[in-house]
């Protein structure tokens, strides 16, 4: 059934008003008395740092804030947030990684969840040439789930042999130790580039106070084994003694003063306001998902104005016009687009279409955006016969190929293949965002409950145990409930399958700094496989 403008809107800003909620529920992670507590020891809460460390009346672009709800680890239900605060900021003008652990949440121990939004920050900064501040105040690793976290690739030791890397790749490492670093967390301070710690604040031991006594029975203080004094003034581990947190921030911010001007690999034309506003998007995006959008409409309210130049509009009108592909500015920078439109089904014409319009940006150096609200490729038997999985696949190869900074915007179904063709996380967009409206799995709930009731039909058939219609319903709804809540961006954002879940009316800031942050790089030659044309 059709909504309304008016329903869209309202349906949708009330969905955000959930996502803040979520949200609150990790910047606000132990309540009052959490924040008492860091008061007393003399810290700020992670986030109040942050927001002295960039630069005066700019803003921290916060990514993942909802990760690590509902993981159902051994003792712990949720870790708000991850147990860490991750993000994109300006520090004396150039854009920063910005990764800082969260005392508040379980002393801001490592869980699974918890590296793998630590090594994703990483991972965009190496990409996007970021230097990276670690503001370090972690227990290490969470005991009960060693395991899970310490002995292998992209677990615990990664987060060093990452820094280490990126050091020699010339991005400066900087630790601000604003609490206590054991065991494996201390060398997040030694293999900084530069280190700052806190007086009678910041530690940073291999083997804490309790582990020196059980190890060798020699009595020793926190401060005398691993404090600010002892590795600034004795061993070396760290280069700079500050008398407290906000005196640190600056010498942090003093440190980066001295890094050249990032400059933007691409000509950059004046800016323009939106065509449409961009808070025209809630009314553009009907509240049921499997319904068709006007993709267009959406682009011209996130691009500037006057700036959206359509290709092959005219091309095999009802099915080579379920994908958009344009160029546009956004914020004055030139970005191709591949949009989804109408049921958003690939047909073989609007493969077809795609691959070559990745192809020819990729020749021109120009970055892509996909916005994804599409179900998945064409099937039958007249589309197998006309080539679907020839020419989807040389379209998920151009996107996997494509040499640009690549960004994906979930609007609306992201099933299936068309999760690989748009760019989805396993094809290593430099950036991933939902929206309220993204629904990323296999297969629809409903599509999924018809699939996986057949085969309960025939199996219970075979067990002389038929099924009444009443079991078949029940089944159909467990199914779709199933399916939809594994859909749902706050299940997405709970594990990172996304960078950030973004409103509507944020979308624009966001596309901007992404591509901005994404292009501090020069862009290579482009080099595709074996296309099947």
């Amino acid at each position: 059934m059709s909504t309304t403008a008016e329903e869209n809107r309202a349906y949708w800003l009330a969905e955000e008003e959930k996502l803040d909620a979520r949200a609150a529920m990790a910047r606000d992670a132990g309540g009052p008395k959490a924040v008492e507590r860091l008061a007393r020891q003399g810290k700020k809460p992670v986030r109040d740092i942050i927001a002295k460390l960039i630069d005066t009346g700019t803003e921290f672009f916060e990514l993942s804030r909802i990760a690590g709800f509902g993981m159902n680890y051994p003792e712990v239900e949720d870790v708000p947030g991850g147990g860490l605060v991750t993000g994109i900021g300006k520090i004396h003008g150039n854009w920063t990684m910005i990764v800082g652990n969260d005392p508040r949440v379980k002393a801001g121990t490592y869980f699974p969840i918890t590296l793998k939004k630590h090594m994703r920050a990483q991972a965009i900064a190496e990409r996007c040439g970021l230097n990276s501040v670690y503001i370090a105040d972690s227990g290490g690793a969470f005991l009960p789930m060693q395991a899970d976290v310490f002995p292998d690739d992209q677990q615990f030791g990664s987060m060093f042999y990452n820094m280490a890397r990126m050091s020699a790749m010339g991005l400066k490492q900087i630790t601000l130790s604003t609490g206590g670093n054991t065991a494996g967390g201390a060398y997040i301070v030694f293999m900084a580039c530069q280190s700052v710690m806190i007086d009678k604040l910041a530690y940073s031991f291999l083997g804490g106070p309790p582990l020196v006594k059980a190890a060798t029975g020699e009595t020793v203080t926190a401060e005398d084994l691993g404090g600010a004094k002892v590795h600034t003034g004795i061993s070396g581990g760290a280069d700079h003694f500050c008398a407290n947190q906000d005196d640190a921030v600056a010498r942090v911010r003093d440190i980066l003063s001295m890094e050249a001007p990032q400059t933007l690999h691409l000509q950059r034309f004046p800016e323009a306001e939106p065509e449409l506003p961009p808070e025209s998007i809630y009314e553009a995006l009907p509240l049921n998902t499997a319904q068709g959008i006007n993709a267009r409409r959406v682009l011209r309210a996130i691009c500037d104005a006057g700036s959206l130049m359509e290709t092959k509009r005219e091309y095999a009108r009802g099915r080579g016009d379920n994908i958009v592909t344009a160029k546009m500015r956004i914020k004055g920078m030139p970005i191709g687009v591949i949009a989804s439109n109408a049921t958003g089904i690939i047909f073989v014409e609007a493969a077809r279409k795609a691959t070559e319009w990745i192809i020819r940006c990729s020749q021109e150096k120009i970055p892509l955006l996909f916005l994804q609200n599409s179900p998945g490729y064409m099937v039958g038997s007249a589309s197998e016969h006309a080539g679907i999985g020839k020419y989807g696949s040389d379209m998920v190869r151009a996107v996997a190929c494509a040499q640009v900074p690549r960004i994906q915007l979930v609007i609306g179904p992201d099933n299936g293949a068309a999760n690989y063709g748009m760019c989805g996380r396993s094809y290593r967009p430099h950036f991933l965002f939902h929206t309220m409206r993204a629904r990323t799995s296999v297969m629809s709930g409903r599509a999924a409950a018809e699939v996986l009731l057949s085969i309960e039909e025939r199996k219970r058939l075979d067990s002389d145990a038929p099924m009444s219609e009443a079991d078949k319903q029940a089944f159909r709804q467990s199914m779709m409930e199933k399916y939809d809540g594994e859909a749902h961006p706050f299940t997405s954002g709970s594990r990172l399958l996304s960078d950030r879940v973004v409103k509507f009316s944020e979308i624009r800031e966001w596309l901007a700094m992404a591509f901005e942050v994404s292009l501090l790089k020069p862009i290579g030659p482009p080099a595709f496989g074996n296309l099947r044309f």
